[in-house]
């Protein structure tokens, strides 16, 4: 397995309704999913075809590739009156 680890920023939608990733480091990474688990899933399909499209990994590589995510979520937590 290759050292490089690539970050993906993980983003809660709330007008959506759903998880949206981006990142600067895998060119065109642009989905979403309906929970972050699921998010998860697509981006471990969806990580390799991009960097394959974008020649940043050959296509007979057959190491996996390590993803970072970096989920963020904001809340409000009501008070009591």
């Amino acid at each position: 397995m290759t050292d490089r680890a690539y970050i993906v920023q993980c983003c809660w939608d709330p007008e959506a309704e759903v998880w949206v990733a981006t990142s600067e480091e895998v060119p065109g990474l642009a989905t979403g999913g309906d929970t972050l688990d699921a998010l998860i899933q697509k981006l471990k399909v969806v990580i390799p075809e991009l960097l394959e499209a974008n020649g940043i990994i050959a296509p007979d590589q057959i190491e996996d590739i390590p993803f970072i995510v970096m989920a963020e979520r904001h809340e409000l937590a009501p008070r009591a009156a």
